[in-house]
């Protein structure tokens, strides 16, 4: 087979299809980014539960004389010395528990009014209607049930609360973006295919002359079919690496530049470039084969020898 031939044909096929070589590139470009862009949102959360899972502790909050009345389980009064070293005490010999830190109704205090000082609430709440707290770093977060069932219960103990509760909405709702992120780049997938067998039918149409020639002089099924098959691929490249261009604009200027959100949101543990040129090699592979598979197949129906 001479490259020549083949390279001539793409080129023929290209001119003559060239508006709708245009919406092949640029329904396969959207239809990737949305793709890279899924799995890099779905790194992001991954880095994050890693970053916040890791940060994140259990608080076993104490009665208090206010908690009597107002919290049943506390109805047994406020929390006893011995009942704050028996709680103190089993804690650090639980081998989940990383470490423990206990934190004073005035340092309770203390760090409201650093956070709340400006509401209008502030100014009605005393020291003494604080909440003695252990705040207990756990070696695996996840098991932060085992904490919650030995001390929910016990006397003294008004709540046992996960801070990561607190995120999870958070990762829910990037898990719903992703989610129809996934959505719109299966139908734009499913119209980028519906284009390319359009593509190549068009394309096999117009040169009908020149396939029935081929024919007629004994060339292969594959000799004919391989210059449509590479008009898809280079379409299909092309989009790909449009779709390269757009995720590594999006990084750029959503995190680094522009929104600059790394600036913005320091607590926020953002995914690399590393993370972003890893995605690339998969999106042009796809973006190179699924056209090219796309026109195969409608050539097995439309351009048979």
């Amino acid at each position: 087979m001479r490259a020549q031939f083949v390279l001539s044909e793409i080129g023929v096929g290209l001119r003559r299809n060239l508006t709708m070589t245009f919406a092949v590139i640029v329904s396969v470009a959207l239809s990737l980014a949305l793709f890279g862009g899924a799995l890099l949102m779905n790194q992001q959360v991954s880095a994050m539960k890693d970053f916040w899972y890791d940060k994140v502790n259990v608080s076993i909050f104490l009665c208090n004389k206010n908690d009597a009345e107002s919290t049943p389980k506390c109805a047994k009064g406020a929390v006893t010395s011995a009942q704050k070293e028996q709680i103190e005490s089993d804690l650090k010999k639980m081998d989940i528990v990383e470490s423990v830190y206990k934190e004073s109704a005035d340092e309770a205090y203390k760090h409201y009014r650093e956070q709340y000082g400006d509401t209008p609430i502030a100014s009605t709440i005393t020291p003494d209607q604080m909440q003695e707290s252990f705040r207990v770093k756990l070696k695996d977060p996840e098991k932060y049930k085992v904490v919650a069932t030995a001390f929910a219960g016990r006397d003294g103990v008004q709540s046992v609360q996960d801070q990561r509760n607190i995120l999870q909405n958070l990762f829910d709702l990037m898990k719903g973006m992703n989610i129809a992120a996934l959505g719109v780049m299966g139908l734009m997938l499913v119209i980028a295919l519906m284009l390319i067998v359009n593509t190549v039918r068009v394309s096999a149409f117009s040169r009908r002359r020149e396939t029935g020639i081929m024919r007629l002089v004994g060339a292969s099924s594959f000799y004919i079919q391989v210059p449509f098959i590479m008009e898809a691929a280079f379409a299909g490249l092309l989009g790909g690496a449009v779709a390269c261009v757009m995720l590594l604009v999006g990084r750029y200027f959503l995190i680094d530049h522009g929104l600059a959100l790394a600036d913005k949101m320091q607590l926020v543990n953002f995914i690399g470039w590393d993370a972003v040129l890893s995605v690339l090699p998969l999106v042009l592979v796809i973006g190179l084969l699924m056209p090219a598979m796309a026109a195969f197949i409608a050539l097995r129906k439309y351009l048979k020898v």
